[in-house]
């Protein structure tokens, strides 16, 4: 884990250094945090852009609320087993270690894939009772012919 995030560090960092060149060569010399402003501010908006587009076509799928909420729960597990990671490197308390975060999101994964499971059973379930009375309720409703006799 800790190499890792230190290969992603340095990748980062190029980066960075990179920007700042080219921002030099085309004649402005950014601060830190002006580099900041400009460069999460416009990954922040494509990945707005990019989400909410995303979220606009689940929109339209039976179980989309299903979907965004699994898609949200998983970022913020994505965050949370990494912030736990860079924890656990920084107080030397457990091990840091890539395989850790990902043993964690295939737990998730796996309670998630349960839940799954139960609610389909349920849902399914559910529409089989209620198929079962509406074909009860039709065959018990007076033909055409009964309704007229009196």
């Amino acid at each position: 884990m800790k190499e890792c995030i230190v290969f992603i560090t340095n990748i980062i960092n190029v980066l960075h250094d990179g920007l700042i060149y080219i921002f030099y060569l085309l004649g402005f010399s950014l601060s830190d945090k002006e580099l900041h402003f400009w460069i999460i501010g416009i990954i922040g908006l494509l990945t707005f852009l990019s989400v909410y587009t995303i979220f606009k076509l689940l929109s339209k799928w039976k179980f989309s609320i299903t979907a965004i909420s699994f898609i949200y729960t998983l970022t913020v597990m994505l965050v949370l087993v990494f912030a736990i990671e860079i924890q656990q490197g920084i107080t030397t308390r457990g091990n840091m270690e890539f395989d850790d975060a990902i043993a964690g999101l295939w737990g998730f994964l796996v309670f998630f894939s349960i839940y799954i499971a139960f609610a389909s059973f349920f849902l399914l379930s559910k529409r089989l009772l209620s198929s079962n009375k509406e074909k009860k309720i039709k065959t018990e409703a007076p033909t055409r012919s009964q309704r007229h006799v009196n």
